[in-house]
């Protein structure tokens, strides 16, 4: 990966895409405001919805089903007495001139994400029946000696790491299985849900370490004209920071603390002697060819842009489903086990999640949210960075942030922002930052909350607000003096 990155197909491509976008402006009809502020309403229901998805006694995919539902509904009527068509697409057009005539709501779906999360989802189960995972996780809790918080570190560090080369999702989905793995081993799994929350907030924070860690880095490092090297160097100082800071605050709040005592380190380490990490190793030949695979996985997936013929194009989604299917083969008579334990009702939260995003953004709600920051810009300097990032921040843990950070990166080039302001980062770090206030914030963070759900943790939506809270709102402050001190 070099500073050459940015000029690679998938930059290309993503400009490609962004300028198709800005066309689409130009021809999209003009949204009465009660049509923008209905939907507003309509986007502050659904977060109260969820907010009670335990007194609605509901899966989070069927409320949000029936809101994508209602939206595409109440969208096609209005379109129908406005006389207008508020919705820019119906027929798709490939590079190659082919039109392909498609239900509304399918190229409203991210199928990038819900690839990935199917794919990734997939490939861990069935790499896990190797025991590769078990293994890993035993050797790094052996690594620690069986001390709490020198797991914490590991496990913390590992996620961001995974975030930034791999993406978000695939991180949450191999460190929470093999944070289980550890944390039971130990007899601690009163800390899973301190740990398991704590990688769900590091992924975005690891999100942000370089250009293409997340796609509104991508979009913002693309139109502010920001090379891979630099982006890296002004990201990795504040990542590096937040990391330890948002450990250390873990470290207080969830009282995951170092082994003190001569006692608690010799039954500690008695504790670590009698793990055997070959233990769930119940082939070697599947093992090894596990651990070549999940290699070759992760190696495919941070050097994807810099795959031949074009492959890159097919994206991180068919990487994991490719992968998937490579595992699937050696369990090839019993492939409807792994099926059956996928979490379908979290592809459907996603699917009707994006949905739902979609018709804000035809509604003007993102443009609303956008014009309302783009005040911000006319008061001081300083103050307004500050503001910027806050609300980009507040946004994003509502809404998608990649459409979120494309309209704002589209009003800073229309003001001829500098490459070197600061005005582009802080959008940076309010769209990554943003997924951590809520559950819905980011994509990590619902994988989070399902694994945390598996486990029977019991955390609700308004729970991880509340755990969630001190954290985001450290790591944008944070944000704001790295960017009013150093950027």
């Amino acid at each position: 990966m070099n500073s050459m990155l940015i000029e690679s197909p998938v930059a290309t491509f993503l400009s490609h895409v962004l300028l198709l976008a800005e066309t689409d402006q130009h021809h999209t009809p003009e949204v009465p405001v009660w049509v923008t502020g209905f939907f507003t309403i309509v986007l502050v229901a659904m977060i109260l919805a969820l907010a009670f998805e335990e007194k609605i006694h509901a899966k989070k995919s069927i409320i949000v089903g029936t809101f994508a539902g209602f939206c595409l509904i109440t969208e096609t009527i209005i379109s129908y007495f406005l006389g207008e068509k508020l919705v820019p697409f119906g027929k798709i057009v490939l590079p190659n001139g082919h039109e392909i005539d498609l239900p509304v709501y399918i190229p409203a779906i991210d199928w990038g994400v819900i690839t990935i999360i199917l794919g990734a989802s997939l490939f861990v189960e069935v790499t896990s029946k190797s025991g590769v995972f078990s293994w890993m996780a035993i050797k790094l809790t052996k690594t620690s000696g069986g001390d709490p918080w020198r797991l914490l570190v590991f496990y913390g560090l590992l996620t961001v790491g995974f975030s930034a080369v791999l993406n978000n999702v695939t991180a949450m989905i191999i460190n929470g299985s093999m944070t289980t793995v550890s944390l039971k081993k130990l007899n601690r799994t009163d800390l899973l849900l301190g740990f398991l929350l704590t990688e769900g907030l590091l992924t975005n924070v690891g999100g942000l370490l370089t250009l293409i860690s997340s796609v509104p880095n991508i979009i913002v490092g693309k139109i502010a004209g920001i090379s891979f090297a630099t982006f890296f160097l002004k990201a990795a100082p504040f990542v590096v920071v937040a990391t330890f800071a948002t450990l250390f605050l873990a470290r207080w709040k969830f009282k995951i603390h170092s082994l003190s005592t001569e006692q608690e380190k010799e039954s500690a380490a008695e504790l670590i002697r009698s793990f055997d990490e070959n233990e769930g190793v119940s082939s070697n030949r599947f093992f090894w060819f596990s651990i070549s695979v999940l290699s070759l996985f992760i190696f495919t997936l941070a050097g994807q842009s810099a795959l031949p013929w074009d492959i890159d194009k097919l994206g991180m989604g068919f990487i994991a489903l490719f992968f998937a299917g490579c595992m699937l083969l050696a369990y090839k008579h019993e492939v409807e086990k792994f099926y059956a334990g996928m979490d379908w009702d979290l592809l459907a939260f996603f699917a009707a999640l994006f949905v739902v995003i979609n018709v804000m953004e035809h509604a003007l709600v993102l443009d609303l949210i956008g014009k309302g920051i783009a005040m911000v810009l006319q008061a001081p300097a300083q103050v307004a960075s500050s503001v910027l990032l806050v609300c980009s921040a507040l946004a994003s843990s509502v809404t998608d942030n990649i459409p979120l950070s494309a309209v704002l990166a589209k009003i800073l080039g229309s003001m001829n922002t500098e490459s070197t302001s600061s005005y582009w980062w802080c959008v940076i770090f309010g769209s990554n930052l943003g997924g951590n206030f809520t559950p819905i914030g980011s994509a990590s963070t619902v994988v989070a909350m399902t694994i945390i759900h598996r486990q029977k943790l019991g955390l609700t939506f308004v729970g991880f607000i509340r755990q969630a809270f001190p954290f985001a709102v450290m790591q944008v402050v944070l944000a704001v003096l790295y960017v009013l001190l150093f950027i």
